[in-house]
């Protein structure tokens, strides 16, 4: 297994450089950090075989064909993960101003990011999840590989899961966080 350290444009140039070079005929090939629009980019072709690991993927569940179905009209590329995440994160804020009262809310920050930790998270980009005390988002992270042009159906059906990471185990455990704020 080759392991390749690039995202964005590295990525897409190291990827289709593997394939032009013979790299993925003796190797498999994975990405640290990959988005759907780099394999969009890439191609299927160059792309496939590869593995990755996301936290979203827009044909993962009914929830997420849902969101994208709801978007779809008003987006041309459509979201990775960091924009699911955008999303996500958003929605909760807005969930928990609704629950607090926005006077409240804009009043104190602090009070504000207290309740979005301690009120369970649930959108159709992650399902449900939480924000732990160090303020990361915890939720499943997926192991996808890339199809192969044959078989995918359109444009933007680009991965099949082949493993789920639950989502206590997905992120570095609370006590090695290294936060100096938190107490495990």
């Amino acid at each position: 297994m080759l392991g390749f350290c690039g995202a964005g444009a590295d990525l897409i140039n190291i990827v289709k450089q593997s394939r032009e070079f013979g790299v993925t005929k003796t190797m498999n090939v994975a990405a640290l950090v990959g988005y759907t629009t780099d394999i969009h980019s890439i191609g299927l072709e160059a792309a496939q075989g590869l593995r990755l690991s996301e936290s979203y993927y827009w044909d993962l569940n009914d929830r997420t064909r849902s969101f994208q179905k709801r978007i779809q009209p008003k987006v041309t590329l459509w979201p990775n993960m960091a924009q699911a995440g955008n999303y996500s994160c958003t929605l909760h804020y807005l969930k928990t101003v609704t629950a607090m009262g926005p006077a409240a809310a804009k009043a104190d920050g602090a009070a504000t990011v207290a309740r979005m930790k301690a009120m369970p998270t649930d959108d159709d980009c992650f399902g449900p999840g939480r924000i732990r005390e160090d303020g990361r988002k915890i939720h499943p992270v997926y192991l996808f590989e890339v199809k192969k042009p044959s078989e995918s159906q359109h444009e933007w059906d680009l991965y099949k899961l082949i493993g789920t990471t639950p989502a206590e185990d997905a992120f570095r455990p609370l006590a090695e966080d290294g936060c100096p704020f938190i107490k495990a």
